[in-house]
């Protein structure tokens, strides 16, 4: 059954949503760093640690991490800040 979405690897980095691991303190000047980014087809990119191993198991009723998919974790601080980048609609 083919899927409602699908993500598009030929999407381009469009503009950093809310501010950089170095501007919250995540970092110390490292580039491998978490980061939250806008495609430039709307869709979102996410930079965290892969944590799909740890999580196996304990995920909650009703979600599942597809074959093809990871669980990737960031600040929460830096999911927060991106909020006044992120559009309501």
């Amino acid at each position: 059954m083919p899927r409602l979405w699908e993500a598009d690897p030929a999407a381009s980095f469009k503009r950093r949503l809310g501010k950089s691991a170095l501007e919250l303190g995540a970092t110390e000047n490292d580039p491998t760093c978490p980061d939250v980014w806008e495609l430039d087809n709307g869709d979102v990119a996410v930079i965290g640690r892969d944590l799909t191993d740890s999580y196996e198991g304990r995920l909650p009723e009703g979600v599942d991490v597809g074959e093809d998919e990871r669980l990737v974790v960031i600040p929460g601080r830096m999911m927060r800040s991106a909020k006044v980048d992120i559009p309501d609609e």
